[in-house]
């Protein structure tokens, strides 16, 4: 027996393993666990056994998470994975979302395995589907994230012409900064009344209206919204802030109107790059023919 095919082997075992723990017929609970949810004394309890899921996931976490950094600093991610979460609102960590790459990788990487053995590669191709199979898995992963943040930030930027006038309205009607962001996010249901809605709870837990502004727009990583945060700041020096926030909103405005106008530009000339190689080609042909001809004549 190979390697290989105990290798394999004791993988399938530890994944059937860990599929098996989590099935009640097959692992029965202790009768602390049972007693627990009817005790008032007892908190929340986590069944933890000598290999299921959670112990995996706590042996494995640690790893998981520096491998990923790693590799991920090595192919050039910009923001950290904590930010690119918050950004997007997504209900993982980066401790979980880690462990979750970590076992997509691995599966992969068991697949390549299987599938080069089972067809019997090349040395190379079958050394080349193993190690870019996990590769391919993990980047995978990592670009949703990234595409996700990218598209968060695209949508604040997208809506803040219109959050910016609506909060310039309310304070020009006699509403206070916190009460126009807080009716600006209860009302709103895009990308920006979700943050938002993060602000006000930061406000709530204490943090002053322009330190939680400024931990939105920190995180949120848009030149228009820092602009919009530094106008807001200013509403306890200023008593003319409805009509400095709707100038910022026509600003931020011209700017999405400048990139419209650039990305139809862009695809104007993308039109041409086929029309150019479809004209190109048959005068090269019709060029090339006299020019054969020539040759053949002075060869002669």
């Amino acid at each position: 027996m190979s390697a290989l095919t105990i290798l394999i082997s004791l993988s399938l075992f530890v994944g059937l393993t860990l599929t098996l723990s989590e099935l009640r017929w097959f692992r029965r609970p202790r009768l602390a666990e049972r007693l627990a949810p009817y005790s008032p004394m007892s908190g929340p309890t986590r069944r933890v056994g000598l290999l299921s899921v959670e112990s995996f996931r706590d042996v494995t976490a640690p790893l998981a998470r520096s491998i990923g950094e790693r590799v991920s600093r090595l192919f050039g991610a910009g923001d950290e994975l904590e930010e690119r979460l918050r950004r997007i609102h997504s209900h993982l960590d980066v401790t979980t979302f880690r462990v979750r790459q970590l076992g997509w990788t691995s599966a992969a990487f068991g697949m390549g395995t299987l599938t080069s053995v089972a067809l019997n590669l090349p040395a190379p191709m079958a050394i080349l589907l193993v190690l870019g199979s996990p590769a391919l898995a993990f980047l995978l992963i990592e670009q949703s994230v990234a595409s996700a943040s990218k598209r968060w930030q695209r949508e604040v930027f997208l809506e803040l012409p219109v959050i910016a006038e609506q909060l310039g309205m309310l304070i020009s009607a006699g509403w206070s900064l916190g009460a126009a962001l807080a009716r600006t996010a209860d009302r709103g249901g895009g990308a920006c009344a979700s943050d938002l809605e993060r602000v006000m709870q930061r406000i709530r837990q204490g943090l002053s209206e322009h330190a939680a502004l400024r931990e939105w727009s920190d995180l949120a990583g848009v030149d228009a919204l820092d602009r919009l945060v530094a106008v807001l700041s200013l509403d306890r020096d200023t008593a003319d802030l409805g009509r400095l926030i709707s100038e910022e909103a026509r600003a931020i405005r011209r700017d999405a109107h400048r990139e419209l106008i650039e990305s139809i530009e862009r695809r104007n000339q993308q039109v041409w790059v086929p029309v150019t190689v479809a004209a190109l080609v048959p005068g090269v042909l019709l060029m090339g023919v006299p020019f054969i001809d020539a040759l053949s004549l002075f060869a002669g």
